[in-house]
């Protein structure tokens, strides 16, 4: 690897005659099959030249607290390099490549961060989500992300978990309230997964009889309107701001059209692969999270001319990557579902599109209201956007109902008066 780097034989044969030679070898093939540059994999040697000399490594496996690392840093940082003294942000790089480099050998003590003193509870709770009711791994998370914030707060209040009452629980429900940042319906799904919890909890004696069952969610009311996707106009913007030739708009314009016209989640666009596209057959097959199946969708001319166009263009070759959309900078890995709800969010803001959603589920909503627009039934509807229960779907009943609103609205005495 250090051929590759340093053409000078004397820079080489130093690199290759200091201590941890393989290790740091090791480090360095890994971040060049992840997309890493030449100048940054020349830093990052360097960096590792340094940390052995700073820290005395020499014996395989020996554990570094990060305490060492981050003192170790400071002292490179205030002796003076080759250009003066070195500047802040070469320090950050610095403990940042240390850091990487260890954890990667396994060689790293990090001191274990929790974010409340319930981790080992909502742990075992995500075991029972897993092992005995089944749900996917993006519904646990969902759920222990709920329990982590009552844990927080409860932490944060002195209260045990065997003494919480309902008062308690309230109380944590009206503090989300008072921050002014969720809705009535993300406060009723905190209070349906918080409810979840406390049904295992019960199970488990950790807490008071009868808890779950006083946890009240706020009520959906039936003229409530449904959330505010993007209309026909928009979608079509949207889709325009990737009409250009740089990677991220290839990459893009196919994740766009794949939310747009098949009503993905960003999570199940994130967990596509190569292997999801069948191309004798010009189907796309998609795994859906919540409901284990996998569902098939024919590709259109324009949605495969897309993913064709990406995955030739513009997705990065290097590494063993199997997943179909990556990240076009280093270090290249998978896109998570979060930078698939970023990358339409921030497309949606450069259009100035205001006063609704504007993350990748906006498109969903879209897809849903151009299906209900073609006349398809409820049923197909929902087995078209993957959901498990009939209830999922009736919310886009509402979709047209201004329409509804025209024939409601419309006078009979014209009627009456022609058959006097």
């Amino acid at each position: 690897m250090f051929e590759q780097l340093y053409s000078d034989p004397g820079t080489v044969a130093r690199y290759r005659a200091a201590p941890l030679a393989d290790e740091r070898q090791r480090f360095l093939r890994h971040c060049a099959d992840f997309g890493t540059s030449t100048d940054n994999l020349c830093r990052l040697a360097r960096c590792q030249l340094a940390l052995v000399d700073l820290l005395d490594l020499r014996a395989g496996g020996e554990r570094v607290p990060l305490s060492r690392v981050e003192e170790a840093a400071r002292q490179w940082s205030q002796t003076p390099g080759d250009q003066g003294y070195r500047s802040r942000r070469s320090y950050r790089r610095f403990l940042s490549f240390s850091v990487r480099w260890l954890r990667f050998l396994g060689w790293l003590e990090e001191p274990a961060v929790a974010l409340h003193s319930h981790t080992a509870e909502v742990a075992a709770f995500a075991d029972w989500m897993r092992d005995r009711r089944g749900l996917s791994e993006s519904t646990i998370r969902g759920y222990c992300w709920n329990t982590d914030v009552f844990f927080v707060w409860l932490d944060g209040n002195g209260t045990a978990l065997a003494s919480v009452t309902h008062s308690d629980i309230d109380s944590s429900i009206e503090a989300l309230i008072v921050r002014g940042s969720c809705s009535r319906t993300t406060i009723r799904i905190h209070a349906y997964r918080l409810r979840a919890f406390f049904r295992f909890a019960e199970t488990q004696g950790w807490c008071r009889s009868g808890i779950a069952a006083g946890i009240m969610p706020p009520a959906r009311y039936p003229d409530e309107p449904i959330p505010k996707g993007f209309d026909r106009n928009e979608v079509q913007r949207l889709l325009a701001t990737t009409e250009g030739d740089r990677m991220a708009d290839k990459r893009d314009r196919a994740i766009l059209l794949l939310l747009a016209t098949l009503g993905l989640r960003a999570g199940e666009v994130a967990a596509l692969t190569i292997e999801s596209i069948d191309w004798k057959r010009d189907t796309l097959h998609v795994l859906r999270p919540k409901t284990g199946r996998m569902d098939a969708y024919p590709l259109s001319p324009e949605v495969g001319n897309s993913l064709l166009r990406y995955i030739l263009e513009a997705r990065p070759q290097r590494g063993s990557q199997r997943a179909l959309f990556l990240t076009l900078r280093a270090p290249i890995g998978p896109l998570k579902a979060q930078a698939v709800g970023l990358l339409v969010a921030r497309r949606a803001h450069g259009l100035g599109i205001k006063d609704k959603r504007r993350g990748a589920h906006a498109l969903r909503h879209a897809a849903a209201q151009r299906l209900v627009d073609e006349g398809l039934s409820m049923k197909e509807i929902g087995d078209f956007l993957g959901h498990r229960s009939p209830a999922a779907t009736a919310v886009y009943a509402k979709v047209d109902l201004a329409a509804l609103r025209e024939v409601a609205d419309f006078s009979l005495e014209d009627l009456t008066d022609d058959t006097a």
